[in-house]
């Protein structure tokens, strides 16, 4: 157990100045007992910018600088994926707990390179997912665990979203900076969602392409078969190649009830034995989350607020986060064998 912390508001650092620092920033200011205190990134304008915007005292291109603040708590690590490890592990030899943007990195050895430094130095880790935070999800969750739905015969994911040539300028796009892509940097959520409800797949056979973003170096398009230890069966599809782009889906069938959840709304609820509370939550339709099928920018910061606020409230209580970074390893797991059998044309089996 962490001790816990002082009442004083915890100190937020961001390091990697890109879209999404955009909405940790705004989710930070939303935040109870925290503040914005520091920003670091190699590009000077950017610094200016996001920190006259947001008001921050400490802007500076000097990452050590940041990390080595007495009144910084918490650091965000919000630069491209293939380029969390580096940042990451200053924050930890500094004593920083750390929020790390999807995925915690692009492969589990180097995934666990940030665990294992975390694990010695004592200190916490969020890798952002916040999808597990929506009202719509913890319900579905909540059905899943009490056996509403029996056995499990089908549990499936698919993420069919649109994203313009010009999303793919570079950096984006590219192997080393990505790490992939439609399945590592869009349906990641998903199938983080996807673990959580029914557990990791024992096995995945797998396929990707590029159908229309044939300038990029990573996959635009890409579909998986799955089998679960319970013996069900599921399908994967993602792709951001498509127009206009819809609403991210899960579907978990069984044998006493199916539910269909579309971005964080809750599309189809259906039981053997129906219960008083399954009127309101078919008739519940907030989406409080947005969604970013169409436009990365679409989402909403309160999926970020609802994280960061439990992982502060963590931190002050002595106790684990909701989401730690053990279990945000699973979802780079279950990308890497996707991966890993497309790359290879074989079934891969997960641990």
């Amino acid at each position: 157990m962490t001790a816990p912390v002082s009442s004083a508001p915890l100190g937020f650092g961001i390091v990697g100045l890109g879209m999404i620092a955009e909405f940790h920033a705004q989710a930070i200011a939303a935040l109870s007992g925290a503040k914005l205190v520091g920003i670091a990134s190699r590009n000077a304008d950017k610094v200016h910018a996001f920190a006259a915007k947001h008001q921050v005292a400490f802007p500076t291109t000097d990452i050590a600088a940041l990390v080595a603040r007495p009144d910084i708590d918490i650091v965000c690590i919000t630069t491209p994926s293939g380029a969390h490890l580096e940042p990451s592990l200053a924050a930890i030899r500094a004593g920083k707990h750390l929020v790390i943007e999807k995925p915690i990195e692009i492969t589990t050895a180097r995934t666990d390179e940030i665990l294992r430094a975390a694990d010695a130095k004592g200190v916490r880790i969020a890798p952002i997912f916040q999808g597990r935070f929506g009202d719509g999800a913890r319900t579905v969750k909540a059905a899943i665990d009490a056996g509403r739905l029996g056995r499990l015969v089908l549990a499936s994911n698919y993420v069919k979203w649109h994203r313009t040539a010009q999303y793919y300028t570079p950096p984006r796009g590219l192997q080393a900076n990505d790490g992939g892509g439609a399945v590592i940097n869009q349906a990641i959520h998903g199938l983080d969602l996807l673990l959580w409800f029914v557990g990791m797949p024992a096995e995945v056979f797998a396929w990707k392409t590029r159908r229309v973003h044939t300038g990029i170096e990573v996959e635009d398009t890409a579909c998986a078969a799955l089998k679960f230890a319970s013996g069900a069966l599921g399908a994967f599809e993602a792709s951001t190649a498509l127009w206009p782009g819809w609403s991210r889906r899960h579907e978990i069938c069984g044998e006493h009830g199916s539910i269909v959840l579309e971005d964080d709304r809750i599309a189809k609820w259906e039981f053997r034995e129906a219960r008083p509370e399954d009127g309101a939550i078919r008739a519940a339709q907030s989406n409080a989350l947005g969604s970013g099928a169409s436009n990365p920018g679409a989402i909403s910061i309160e999926g970020h607020r609802r994280q960061l606020q439990d992982f502060v409230d963590a931190l002050r209580e002595g106790r684990a986060p909701a989401l730690d970074g053990h279990e945000g390893r699973k979802a780079v797991a279950f990308v890497n064998a996707i991966y890993d059998s497309a790359e290879r044309g074989v079934p891969v089996k997960l641990a």
